[in-house]
């Protein structure tokens, strides 16, 4: 018991995982007290247990995990976070107990899975349930499917998605276990309960025994539909019901109505899996279907037979396919070959379902055509197929063909098509069987009611019953009207006798029953049965045609038409009219009508008037009435009154009479004649007004406008067309016959009165307000010139909408129109018009030449077919819909991979789509949706041209179309970023518009949720704008819904965003209000304004939020005005009241880890990278959500506020919260900065330097917390600040500036400084000059190492500048160079590179100026580094006080020298400024009262240098671990300006330089440790040497590492090719510059180290890549002659090192890059042209050159000219002539001639030496020093010889002796030279005299091979081992071995040789080395000096200096 006692005191969680059985048994029993204890289902508790519950279920003890389970299933009943354990524990269960042998174990699982159902997981536990199915335990799979049954059982099909499961049936079916197998067919009896037939298609391929035996278990089912009888917890309402009906004892009535429909609805099309038949079609497949012989075509169409009987087919190209069967139906002449053929297409369209819809429009005109056969199979095959072909598309689609064979011959097909349409009127529903639609169909039946053919009418009468069965009788009978009762009878008797499919269009049962032959068809039902809503938006030209042709259709709707009707009238004799009357008029009346005195026929006229006035309608006898005033004098009156009265009483009977066209004809002829009558013609046309109102306006404008042009009087034809131009602004456009007037209009465009011609193109103005472009097609042919009077009209009235009707017929028939017009308005006139336009039929000229052409494999032969199409549409103008084959030839162009023939097509199909008008819409599928492919395209022209097509489209079809069926889902689908992109923000901009969509929509909805988390940021921003829009019509609960399907993960950000998108869906467009029936097509224009601001709306606010705010615009620059307009005005002023409550309390609020997720999310490039040119709107909306975590709400609502005051309220809130919420600040500094940089994009001042005060503040406050920016904030936010430095505002310059400054003190200013670089490369002056003078600031602050990536570079690019336009720019270069030239001296020079004279003259004259002004200490301690925050902009130079530059600039450096030694204590980080060292001695010697300072640290280093050399590794071991990061740090210490510390690190190099296998990890650091190397050799050179504190000694051992180090290195070929071209020039110029130190000699063995130093550099020439050292060499050659401060030894120097390696050019001039020294050579010759280095003193440089590029050239040969490649404009290069002339030169001699001759030029001319002479004596002298006794006497000899003629040249003589012999010659003249001369022996020794044309050099003493090798480098060693012992340091560096011990030491320095920097120096180190020459003695003496001395030597300093 002892143990139990142990674990009994743990807690419960604890026990639960304990190891002991017992102990979780015991856990468990407990856990499931505590579980039934807890009431809150969110209480915390349960968050312990998250962990554990798959625990429970899975553990090993049988006992335990009973337990364990019970636990579980309470825990997932009552726990409010269960759902996430759910597949962890469900595969748990089926893994780990749906295998134990107890029932009660698999019975709890069991439980348990269906609890997670109930919480909603039902998806996640059906995945584990069917992955358990596979498992290879027959005891798990068994219960995997009991569960799956109980599920279904309990939950039914609704919750458990059937698919998954039915798709794996037939595999559980042929499992070898038989209780699988019973298990499965339970499953499967479970399955047909629900989903009844629809289960059958999937199982038809298992064993027939089986099928048989589940048969039986079929019929034996109830056939009442199944009921849920377990509920989730989101549909307890449902549960709650149900209880009821229980309890009331199955009144089940309305539940089963319930539940039947939704029984029905599983569709067994969607059980089964899609078949892929494309690639299984035979290989001979084409060419046997037009095989001669039928058999073989019959057996090509029997392979296609078999492969379409598959029930559902994979989606492909189906179009080749589709062709060959449509052409073995429409031309082969066996009728079985046609059949079959019906049967395949049949087969593909119910395969394929609404993705045949495309091809749809190809076949039906065939299939109907071909109704002609006679034979019974044929037809019903044929029958077969369209119907199965209707059920792909819809009714509009075929309209056309369908309507096209109505008035056919032949009356079979008559009959089929009528009877087609009675089988089609079945599926549809009033909804998707429109007005617009069945108007012409019933049109066409009504003709067919009368045909001769009694099986035609019976059609027809079966077809118009079914119609009026579906929408109704209160429909159809308007189409009815002239039908007498008899055959109206006949129409009701079939409507009553029809079955509709659908029953109520709810996809009801009987609908099974009638093709029950084939399973797929009658499915169609549930699929349609959306269709109500599908169809909702009906076609465009719905309204139209019925208003527009009241003459041809005079039933149409309005209460006018019938009225017209009645009024027709016969013509009436005059006696008949006189007699009518005199009925109505009084007598006198009639008398005077025709008096001879105008004033009775006056008063006649007034009587007139007043009996019409006092007339009722029906009794007025128009006809008569107007023929009386027609009597003589009639329309010939002359006097003008009585005139008027007449036409005014003409418009009085229109008005009030029934007045027929028959009166109207009477006067209208008068009418026309007085229009242009000054006095009466207003009368006239207010008389004509009148009767367009009874007679309607169309037939009157066209009386009226034939009669005014059959006359002369150009007067009138100028205001008949005024008055119509006007009459149609009053009655609107509907009905106009266009082409009526056409022709007249265009004879008054080329009338030659001018009047005439305006009024025509004003009336064409009038018109273009309701027709739009087409009407303009009209008048292609014009002259331009009058093109453009009319383009310039047409201009005039774009963007105006066109008034609302005020008369005309149309008024009566408004109220009666109702839903019609509502249906109707969508899209008004715009198809009315196009209805008028006259169409040309062009299929008969779409050949199929042309076709194939198209299609041609030559890409001009298909262009060529192409511009043929677009010539035959622009010849017709107007299109019929027919275009034949054409419609799939474009499609195939629009994947074309010539890129101009897509745009071509593009522009095809733009043309059709003008041509076509609204009867566009049937080729939506087959040419629409190809061109939305396009738009995927990768150039952006392509899209760009792809949606202006696409839009064209739009305009003439509507988008309903485009939604209906899969194919904008399959588009969207695709996973291409353009694609995607572009479709979503078409539909975002087209959705908004719309007031009903398809339900099809929603099949887009996954593939739009896949976009929101798609990689590419475009495509998410524009899914996160198509939210609201998706959502206004598909509601947000189902959308919610759809999300059920993603991972859980997915889903949560989903929900997320559907949220915020809820809160800004835009409102649906309202639906016209009735009176807009009589506004055909002001709508069609009303309707884009009016969806504009709801489009603007919706993704306005990228739902940051979730209620919509006004603030979004505010921060979008961009941001059309429109929309702040839409949602910036009420309110801000509800704000307003809001804010003062909750403006107190925390405005920033801290957000943990905040900044490191959002980096990472940057970084997984989840979120967009802050990097732009100017701020996008998804910039700013992503800061505004990342923002509204960070701040409180209404800070963020200010911040992005769009107006500018709210701003600046907000940062005032933001510097009074700054201080007191430091870390809230810090937890979002990047969010903040970030949204500061889009305020610099502001162009309000007043925010700008709001913002500026803000920041300077910040950054104070952050260096006074010592808080470092991050890389990830900087670079979102300094690229930005630099943009404001170029402001044209002082003040804002100055304030950046500012803040410049102090950034260094938060940002290292090495990192800073590329950002400044970037600011150079502005187009901005200001801006570059800012920047230039801030690096200027930088570089005298914090030294040389702040330059970026390596000071050369960034020098280059600032001297760059100095050649600027801009003056300031300039003088901000050359001050930033002066900058760097004042740091390193005359360095600057080499790094700057070359410049044109004109700059250097510049420069130079710059750095003179300088330099005047030695530095002046300062007398006050000033601020450190250049902040001066009073006037910031003077931090460096500012233009008028160029004087006082370097005064300036010393004291700067000056001071920063102060502070280095007053606060030696604290290194802010390593940073290596070597000229700081120097200014410390300096200021040491200057400044007395720093004496006791600066006294430690002389102390230090001499007492306890054990200490010191201890201390690194130890540090550097522990801070550093990885391999690289460890050499940096070591290298960073080999330039320490502690001689120990740099002696230590290069120790440990050593050590790894020496062992072969690890010197391989120095790769990648050699130029880093180089650099670092020559660094250390300029201190030693110029601080250490002239320091006489420092013991000569340790100098000499740093030297002896220094060259022990590049030994090893350079020994080590592969590491030495690493060093880059300008290291080795520094390098060589450091170890030049060594050897040529006097100094050097004082140390004790001197000598030995300037021997190291030759043998380093024959090393360094040997080993390093040869294009690199040669390079370098040139270039430093180059530099030494240009400066004239170096010693000429210098150049000399470099040229023996030139001259060696032109000697071992044959060996390795295949390794060199000849192009590279070719430019070196071409840019010294730039520098110093031919005759300027014949000016130098000494010729050498010039015949060094000649010799190299001689040598070159004979050993290429003429190939050489061929590498001038990187020369520009070679052709001006000396180089090329220079060579051209060698080339031709050696051409013509022998290899020895030409040796010969380059030894004679380089001769000198004065040279008295005869050759021969020379030879003989210097053949004696070598034999002497080849002997062993004369060895001494013969190099005597020759060194007297050398000194005698100093150009006499041994390269003869040693050219064929060994290195060894050479190398032995070469020492042996250097001893004589150092016994014969000395003390000066250094200096000349490394000097062989001048002109020795191949001498070898001191760098050519190479120590042989031999033993001398040997020996001297055991001497070195030797050496080395003393000194070390001599320092007596016992580190444990002593048990190492010796560093550079094996080799001699040498040594590099960064060029500073000719760096004496000014005066100030050269004064400086004078003095300096006067002390060390007078205390040299007595330092050396005692290497630790006690500390009196040290003072007396001080004290003496100090009195030498006053």
């Amino acid at each position: 018991m002892g143990d139990d006692s142990e674990w009994m005191k743990l807690p419960i969680d604890q026990k639960c995982e304990h190891k002991i059985w017992k102990a979780r048994l015991n856990g468990y029993e407990e856990a499931l007290k505590l579980f039934q204890r807890i009431e809150d289902e969110k209480s915390p508790e349960w968050g312990k247990y998250l962990g554990l519950v798959k625990k429970f279920v899975t553990d090993s003890n049988a006992v335990a995990q009973l337990k364990g389970l019970e636990a579980a299933l309470v825990y997932i009943e009552n726990a409010h976070v269960a759902g996430k354990t759910t597949g962890e524990v469900v595969s748990g269960v089926v893994g780990k107990v749906f295998n134990q042998p107890k029932a009660r174990a698999k019975e709890m699982g069991s439980d348990i899975c269906l609890m997670y159902i109930e919480i909603e997981k039902a998806e996640v536990v059906q995945d584990e349930l069917i992955k358990g199915l596979d498992n290879k335990n027959p005891k798990i799979v068994v219960a995997c499917i009991e569960t799956l049954r109980k599920a279904l059982c309990e939950f039914g099909s609704k919750i458990i998605t059937l698919k998954p499961v039915v798709k794996v049936l037939p595999k559980l079916f042929e499992s070898r276990e038989k209780a699988v197998r019973d298990e499965a067919k339970l499953l499967a009896v479970e399955i047909y309960r629900w989903i009844r037939d629809a289960l059958r298609a999937p199982l038809q391929n298992i064993n027939s025994v089986q099928l048989k035996e589940l048969e039986e278990e079929w019929v034996k089912l109830p056939t009442t539909a199944p009921k849920q009888t377990r509920f989730l917890r989101s549909q307890q309402d449902l549960k709650a019901k149900f209880e009821q009906q229980q309890a009331a004892g199955g009144d089940e009535a309305d539940g089963d109505n319930d539940e039947e429909t939704e029984a029905v609805q599983v569709d067994p099309y969607e059980l089964l899996e899609a078949v892929e038949i494309l690639s299984k079609l035979p290989k001979d497949f084409y060419e046997k279907i037009e095989a001669k012989k039928w058999q073989e075509r019959k057996e090509a169409l029997e392979a296609v037979e078999a492969l379409t009987k598959n029930p559902k087919l994979e989606n492909g190209d189906y179009g080749d396919l589709v062709r060959a069967l449509k052409k073995v139906i429409g031309k082969d002449a066996n009728v079985m070959l046609v059949a079959m053929a019906a049967k395949c297409l049949a087969g593909l369209a119910a395969g394929l379902r609404k993705k045949f819809g495309t091809y749809a429009g190809l076949v039906v005109p065939t299939i109907l055509e071909k109704f002609k056969e006679k034979k019974p199979q044929v037809v019903q095959a044929l029958q077969e197929a369209i119907d199965a072909v209707f059920l792909t598309t819809t009714l509009q689609n075929i309209s056309e063909d369908v309507l096209s064979v109505m008035d056919n011959k032949n009356p079979s097909i008559k009959q089929q098509a009528s009877l087609f349409l009675a089988r089609s009127f079945c599926h549809c529903t009033p909804s998707t069987l429109p007005k617009s639609v069945l108007k012409p169909f019933c049109a066409a039946f009504l003709k067919q009611v009368n045909d001769s053919a009694p099986e035609v009418r019976d059609a027809a009468f079966e077809a118009l019953g079914t119609a009026m069965k579906v929408v109704g009788e209160k429909a159809v009978n308007p189409f009815l009207t002239d039908v007498d009762k008899l055959k109206l009878d006949k129409i009701k008797e079939c409507a009553d006798k029809v079955q509709l499919v659908g029953k109520k269009g709810g996809g009801g049962g009987e609908k099974k029953e009638k093709p029950a032959a084939k399973a797929p068809p009658p499915v169609e039902a549930p699929a349609k049965s959306s269709g109500p809503s599908k169809k909702a938006p009906p076609a465009k030209a719905a309204g139209p045609p019925k208003k527009g042709k009241p003459a041809s259709a005079p039933s149409a709707k309005s209460k006018k038409a019938p009225d017209t009707k009645e009024v027709v009238e016969t013509e009436l004799s005059l006696e008949v009219c006189e007699e009518r009357a005199a009925a109505v008029l009084p007598a006198s009346c009639m008398q005077l009508l025709d008096s001879g005195n105008w004033k009775e026929r006056l008063a006649s006229m007034e009587e007139f008037q007043r009996a019409v006035e006092q007339m009722d309608k029906s009794e007025m006898p128009c006809q008569a009435l107007v023929r009386m005033l027609a009597k003589k004098p009639g329309w010939k009156e002359t006097n003008f009154q009585v005139m008027q009265m007449k036409l005014h009483i003409v418009g009085l009977i229109a008005q009030k009479g029934l007045f027929s066209k028959t009166s109207a004809l009477v006067v209208l002829d008068g009418l026309v004649d007085k229009v242009g009558d000054v006095k009466c013609g207003s009368n006239a046309k207010e008389a004509l007004t009148a009767i367009g109102e009874a007679c309607s306006l169309p037939w009157t404008a066209e009386q009226v406008v034939s009669m005014a042009f059959a006359q002369k009087n150009p007067k009138n034809q100028a205001e008949t067309l005024n008055w119509l131009a006007n009459a149609m602004k009053e009655f609107g456009f509907a009905g106009i016959n266009v082409k009526a007037f056409i022709n007249n209009v265009k004879t008054a465009l080329g009338a030659t009165n001018p009047a005439v011609r305006t009024s025509a193109i004003a009336l064409l103005g009038v018109m273009y307000l309701y027709m739009g472009g087409p009407l303009r097609m009209f008048f292609e042919d014009e002259k331009p010139a009058l093109l453009s009077q009319i383009d310039a009209e047409f201009e005039k009235m774009q963007g105006q909408s066109p008034p609302a009707p005020i008369r005309g017929a149309k008024k009566a028939g408004a109220e009666e129109e109702g839903d019609a017009a509502e249906e109707e308005e969508v899209d008004g006139g715009a198809g009315d018009i196009m209805d008028l336009l006259p169409r040309t039929d062009i299929s008969d000229k779409i050949t199929y030449d042309m076709v194939s052409k198209i299609s041609d494999k030559n890409w001009k032969v298909r262009k060529e077919g192409l511009d043929e199409v677009a010539a035959i549409i622009s010849e017709a103008k107007f299109i019929q819909a027919s275009i034949g084959e054409l419609p799939m030839a474009l499609k195939g162009r629009l994947n074309d991979s010539n890129k101009l023939l897509v745009q071509q097509t593009l522009n095809i199909l733009q043309q059709i789509a003008t041509a076509m008008g609204p009867s566009l819409k049937q080729h939506v599928k087959n040419l629409g949706i190809p061109v939305i492919t396009v738009l995927g395209d990768s150039k952006a022209n392509v899209r760009a041209a792809a949606m202006t097509t696409l839009n064209a489209w739009v305009e003439q079809t509507g988008m309903k179309e485009w939604l209906e069926g899969e194919d904008l889902s399959e588009e969207l689908k695709k996973e291409n970023p353009f694609l995607r992109q572009e479709l979503l923000g078409w539909l975002a901009e087209k959705l908004p518009t719309l007031r009903t969509v398809p339900a099809d929509l929603m099949l887009c909805v996954p593939h739009l949720y896949t976009c929101l988390e798609d990689r590419s940021g475009d495509v998410r921003k524009k899914a996160q704008d198509a939210l609201p829009t998706f959502m206004m019509h598909l509601s947000y609960e189902k959308m919610v819904k759809a999300t059920g399907k993603l991972k859980p993960a997915s889903k949560d950000q989903v929900v997320g965003m559907l949220e915020k998108a809820r809160a800004v869906m835009p409102a649906k467009p309202a639906a016209p209000a009735k009176a807009a029936a009589s506004k055909p097509a002001s709508n069609a224009h009303a309707a884009k304004p009016a969806s504009a601001p709801a489009r603007n709306q919706s993704p306005s606010e990228d739902f940051s939020e979730p209620e919509p705010k006004p603030d979004t615009k505010k921060a979008k620059p961009a941001g059309p005005a429109a929309k702040k307009g839409v949602v910036g005005k009420k309110p801000p002023v509800k704000a307003g009241a809001k804010d003062e409550e909750d403006r107190s309390g925390p405005i920033f609020i801290f957000v943990p880890n905040g900044k490191e997720q959002r980096i990472k999310e940057e970084r997984a490039l989840k979120i967009l990278k802050w990097n732009f040119m100017t701020p996008r709107d998804e910039y700013v909306e992503q800061l505004k959500t990342q923002m509204s975590t960070c701040l409180a709400k209404w800070l963020q609502d200010e911040l992005f506020h769009f107006d500018f005051q709210r701003h600046v309220k907000a940062i005032g809130a933001m510097i009074e919260h700054m201080e007191v919420e430091y870390d809230a600040v810090i937890g979002c500094l990047d969010l903040v900065l970030k949204w500061f940089t889009l305020r610099f994009f502001d162009t309000n001042t007043s925010v700008l330097m709001k913002a500026l005060e803000f920041l300077k503040l910040l950054f104070t406050m952050l260096s006074r917390k010592n808080y470092q920016l991050s890389d990830y904030e900087a670079s979102s936010f300094i690229p930005y600040l630099i943009l404001k430095v170029g402001e044209s505002k002082d003040v804002v310059r100055k304030d950046v500036r500012a803040i410049l400054t102090m950034l260094c003190k938060v940002y290292a200013a090495s990192k800073v400084f590329p950002f400044l670089m970037e600011g150079t490369k502005s187009k901005n002056s200001k801006q570059r000059s800012e920047c230039l003078e801030e690096l200027g600031c930088l570089i005298e602050n914090f030294g040389m190492n702040v330059c970026q990536p390596t000071p050369a570079k960034a020098l280059k690019e600032i001297a760059v500048h100095i050649g600027d336009r801009d003056t300031t720019v300039r003088n901000a270069a050359l001050n930033t160079v002066v900058a760097a030239y004042n740091t390193c001296g005359d360095q600057v020079f080499k790094l700057i590179g070359n410049l044109s004279e004109k700059e250097m003259s510049m420069l130079e004259e710059r750095i003179k100026r300088s330099a005047k002004k030695t530095p002046v200490a300062p007398t006050k301690q000033e601020r450190p580094q250049r902040e001066q925050p009073t006037n910031p902009n003077a931090t460096f130079l500012r233009k008028p006080a160029q004087e006082e530059v370097p005064n300036k600039l010393n004291q700067a450096r000056a001071q920063n020298a102060h502070l280095e030694q007053s606060a030696p204590s604290i290194p802010k980080e390593f940073q290596l400024d070597l000229d700081v060292f120097e200014n410390n001695h300096t200021c040491a010697s200057d400044i007395p009262d720093l004496v006791q300072h600066k006294l430690d640290e002389v102390l230090e280093p001499v007492m306890i240098p054990e200490r010191k050399m201890r201390s690194v590794s130890p540090h550097f071991d522990d801070i550093h671990n990885s391999t690289a990061s460890t050499i940096n740090f070591v290298i960073s210490q080999v330039a320490s300006g502690d001689i120990n510390t740099s002696i230590q690190a290069l120790a440990q190099i050593d050590e790894v330089l020496r062992q072969a296998d690890k010197a391989e990890a120095m790769s990648g650091h050699i130029d880093q440790f180089l650099i670092a190397t020559f660094m250390q050799l300029r201190l030693i050179y110029n601080t250490h040497m002239a320091d006489d504190r420092l013991d000569k000694k340790d100098i000499f051992k740093l030297y002896s590492c220094i060259i022990g180090n590049m030994l090893s290195l350079f020994s080590m070929e592969s590491l030495a090719r690493e060093a880059s071209m300008g290291v080795l020039k520094d390098l060589m110029h450091g170890l030049i510059t060594l050897m040529l130190d006097s100094r050097v000699e004082d140390i004790e063995d001197g000598q030995q180290l300037i021997r190291s130093v030759n043998l380093l550099v024959v090393r360094v020439l040997e080993k390093s890549d040869q294009t690199n050292i040669l390079s370098a060499l040139l270039v430093l050659l180059q530099d030494s002659l240009i400066s004239t401060a170096g010693s000429p030894m210098f150049s000399e120097l470099v040229m023996k090192c030139l001259w060696r390696m032109i000697r071992f050019l044959p060996q390795t001039i295949n390794s060199i890059n000849l192009d590279r020294i070719l430019l070196d050579v071409h840019n010294f010759m730039k520098v110093f042209p031919k005759e300027k280095l014949k000016q130098l003193k000494s010729d050498v440089p010039h015949r060094t050159l000649k010799t190299l590029l001689h040598t070159l050239c004979r050993l290429t040969g003429a190939k050489i000219l061929d590498h001038m490649s990187m020369i520009e404009n070679r052709n001006e290069s000396e180089l090329e002539a220079h060579l051209r002339r060698v080339v031709k030169h050696s051409a013509n001699l022998s290899g020895l001639k030409s040796d010969k001759s380059t030894e004679k030029g380089a001769l000198r001319s004065d040279d008295k030496v005869i050759k021969a002479k020379v030879s003989d004596i210097l053949s004696e002298i070598f034999k002497k020093i080849g002997s062993k006794e004369n060895t001494k006497e013969g190099l005597t000899e020759l060194y007297e010889y050398k000194q005698k003629y100093s150009d006499a040249d041994l390269e003869p003589f040693l050219r064929n002796t060994s290195q060894f012999f050479q190398s032995y010659v070469e020492r042996g003249l250097r001893m004589i030279e150092s016994e014969r001369e000395g003390k000066g022996r250094i200096q000349t020794s490394t000097v062989i005299p001048q002109h020795s044309t191949d001498s070898f050099p001191p760098s050519s003493s190479t120590v042989p091979n031999g033993e001398d090798l040997n020996a001297a480098a055991y001497y070195e060693r030797l050496k080395i081992l003393r000194q070390r012992r001599g320092l007596e340091n016992s580190t444990p560096e002593e048990d190492r071995p010796p560093l550079s011990s094996l080799r001699p030491s040498v040594a590099s320095s960064t060029d500073m040789l000719h760096s004496k920097l000014s005066q100030l120096k050269e004064s400086r180190e004078h003095f300096q080395q006067e002390q060390s020459h007078s205390h040299s003695p007595t330092r050396s003496s005692s290497p630790a000096s006690n500390l009196d001395d040290l003072k007396k030597r001080l004290e003496r300093i100090k009195s030498n200096r006053q």
